[in-house]
């Protein structure tokens, strides 16, 4: 540490231990502003856990965010050699941690399947949990060969998009589409597929539900609207309605039935475009909705449907 101000030579100085700064009484002057707290990182009730902390291991990270490196000069601090038994051990410790590395070529194809997952992540807003659980699912396919032929960014985002199905977390293919136009929603299934069948992911069914919420929020719809699409939907999959068809559709299309039952003035078009999908979508999911769930939407309530 500087034992004198170098602007008024004053002996007088002060280290602020919350900042890190290190000033001159005198003057004023700001010697050093980076400090190191040599102190304890634990409280004092935590008794078990009196361990200094980094950064949380992760996938994202080439071997976790831990790196090793084995000096190829065997010697000790002195300068001598190591014993031959330590020496040995230090080799077949060299020859395991090289074999474990994956090769330059795996360490591109992994960076460039990052890069666009970190596009994902930011512009869909995605966990953590998220992001790694993709990655991971991107590493077993390249594990499995499933990358070769096939585009690196059309592979993560298949797995970005069954992470997320597996996370409980609703994105729809469009958003993905929207978000990087390179990849297509067409890409995304196809290759969702193929990963699914492949890697045997168990991938829960998707809950129309989940999506009323999202939906409902961008028209400014209040909890009672979303409550009552919520009822439709619940009494459509008891009876079978929603098998085999898009959540978002179906979810949107008991929304806009929720909105004329009560008399809102939310138009097709508008529930479309907040909700990505298409007109004629939502009238056919409308027709058989009110078909099936006459119980709920009590029909004769409801105005007749105008084409917009």
């Amino acid at each position: 540490m500087t034992k004198r101000c170098p602007q008024c030579n004053s002996q007088y100085l002060i280290k602020d231990e919350k900042t890190g700064e290190t000033y001159c009484q005198s003057c004023g002057y700001v010697i050093s502003e980076i400090g190191i707290d040599l102190g304890p990182e634990w409280r004092e009730f935590e008794k078990e856990t009196r361990h200094r902390v980094g950064l949380p291991y992760s996938i994202m990270f080439d071997h976790l965010g831990l790196s090793t490196t084995i000096s190829k000069d065997l010697k000790d601090v002195t300068g001598k050699p190591l014993p031959k038994e330590v020496t040995e051990h230090l080799s077949e410790l060299k020859k395991i941690d090289y074999t474990s590395q994956p090769s330059i070529t795996q360490k591109r194809n992994i960076q460039q399947a990052i890069n666009v997952l970190r596009v994902y992540a930011d512009k869909l807003n995605l966990p953590a949990h998220v992001s790694e659980e993709a990655l991971n699912i991107y590493k077993q396919a390249l594990k499995k060969n499933l990358i070769h032929g096939r585009a690196i960014r059309n592979i993560i985002a298949a797995a970005t998009y069954a992470a997320c199905r597996i996370s409980g977390i609703p994105r729809d293919l469009r958003e993905f589409e929207k978000v990087y136009p390179r990849v297509t929603k067409k890409d995304v299934a196809r290759d969702y597929r193929l990963l699914k069948e492949y890697l045997n992911l168990k991938v829960p069914l998707s809950d129309p539900t989940i999506y009323v919420n999202k939906i409902a929020s961008k028209l400014g719809l209040g909890q009672n609207i979303v409550q009552e699409t919520i009822k439709i939907l619940n009494k459509a999959e008891e009876i079978g309605a929603t098998m085999s068809k898009d959540p978002v559709g179906i979810a949107a299309a008991a929304l806009f039935l929720t909105c004329r039952k009560n008399n809102l003035n939310v138009k097709e078009k508008d529930i479309a475009e907040k909700s990505g999908v298409t007109l004629v979508t939502i009238r056919n999911r409308s027709k058989e909705l009110k078909k099936y769930v006459e119980s709920i939407l009590q029909e004769e309530e409801i105005t007749p449907m105008v084409e917009d």
